[in-house]
Formats: C-alpha cells, sequence, structure tokens
C-alpha cells in the first residue's frame, strides 16, 4: 500500500488528506441527522395538545426550542401564536430555513470533495505521463515492460480519485435526501400546529335558542 502512495505522487497526500475529511463529515451528518435527534417520535402531538389546551408557559416553550430541529420549529410558531394565521406562518417559514441550514451543515464541503478528488487524481496522472514520456526523450524507449509500468503507476492517482470521489458523492445526495425527507415532515407538524392553533383560538358555537312553544 505504501508503494502505490509514493508511486501516485504528490497528489496522493491530498486526495487522503480529503478522504479523512469526507469520512468524518458523513459519521458526523449521520450522528447528526438520526431521526430521533431531528424529529422526537410524539413530539407533535403533545405541542398540539398544548395549544388546544391553551396550557403555554414561556419556560415549556423555551424547553421546546432546545429539544431539537423540530422543537424550536414548533416553539417559533408558538411565540406568535396571538397572531393571524398568515404571520404565523411566515415566523414558522423564516425560523424553518435556518433549520434547514444548520441541518446541511458541511454538505457543500463534501459535494467539494467528490467534485475535486477526481480532478486530483486526473492532474497526478497528467503529471506522471509528462515525467514518463521527459524520461523516454532522454533516454529513449528502452524495456517495454518498465514503459508499461510506468503507464499503471501513473494511473493509480486517478484511481485513488475515484475511490474517494464516488463514496462522497454517493453519501452526498443520500444525506441531501434524508434533510429534504426531514423538513417535508416538518411542514407536515409545522401545518397540523397551525390547525390546532386555530382551533384553540375559535370561539365555542352558539348554541341555538329554543323555539318557544306555542300556546294551547
Amino acid at each position: 500500500m505504501l508503494e502505490l502512495i509514493k508511486a501516485g505522487g504528490w497528489v496522493m497526500l491530498p486526495i487522503i488528506l480529503l478522504a479523512v475529511l469526507a469520512l468524518a463529515i458523513i459519521l458526523e451528518r449521520f450522528w447528526s441527522l438520526r431521526r430521533q435527534e431531528v424529529l422526537p417520535p410524539g413530539l407533535g402531538e403533545e405541542v398540539r395538545e398544548w395549544a388546544r389546551g391553551r396550557a403555554l408557559d414561556p419556560k415549556h416553550i423555551d424547553v421546546l426550542r432546545r429539544n431539537s430541529p423540530l422543537g424550536e420549529l414548533l416553539a417559533a410558531g408558538l411565540d406568535v401564536r396571538h397572531r393571524p394565521r398568515e404571520l404565523i406562518k411566515e415566523r414558522i417559514e423564516d425560523v424553518g430555513r435556518h433549520v434547514a441550514h444548520r441541518m446541511e451543515r458541511f454538505m457543500n464541503t463534501l459535494g467539494t470533495i467528490a467534485a475535486v478528488t477526481p480532478l486530483l487524481g486526473l492532474l497526478g496522472t497528467v503529471f506522471g505521463m509528462i515525467e514518463m514520456f521527459l524520461d523516454i526523450l532522454t533516454a529513449g524507449v528502452g524495456d517495454a515492460n518498465r514503459l508499461a509500468g510506468g503507464i499503471g503507476q501513473a494511473l493509480i492517482s486517478t484511481a485513488a480519485g475515484l475511490c474517494v470521489a464516488i463514496p462522497a458523492l454517493m453519501f452526498h445526495r443520500y444525506l441531501r435526501g434524508r434533510v429534504t425527507g426531514y423538513v417535508i415532515d416538518m411542514e407536515k407538524q409545522a401545518t397540523a400546529l397551525l390547525d390546532a392553533l386555530d382551533e384553540g383560538a375559535a370561539p365555542p358555537p352558539a348554541k341555538a335558542p329554543r323555539a318557544k312553544r306555542s300556546e294551547a
């Protein structure tokens, strides 16, 4: 393995560093984007019960905000629960954009690694081929087996770059899809909270007046 790394040239060092960085990002995102951490089960229903029963305390809302991304989104709606529905919806959308941005943390870096590592590998191969052809100009073709071995060594950096880029691209797409799914679920929970707030704010239905009995 060490001989292959040496044969790949100087570009193997940034490729290896980018591989370690990609692995760290993937592990961190998998840990941070666990479903129970982003969308705790039963949280949306519990908050809707609070809203219907008007059992809302500022301390409870602060705890909810620190609970999870979903809790932060729902707390934003509860903060302005006395305002019209459209204003509550705008506040939830504003906070939702910040929450989605935080869930996409390091995604651009992972995508950049997936795009850059094949180019670094190709660059290493080009430099290796240039060096090999310069040797041919000075020393002649010489042994054909040696020439084939030199070409194989020059392609090592390209292979290394692809080995890093392919899994980085796959995990980048997968994690982005997971974030998109979470955002859709949070939108559903926010809509359900708006409906619950409307139910809690609606006045009780007026009783129909009883018909007077006609006198005999």
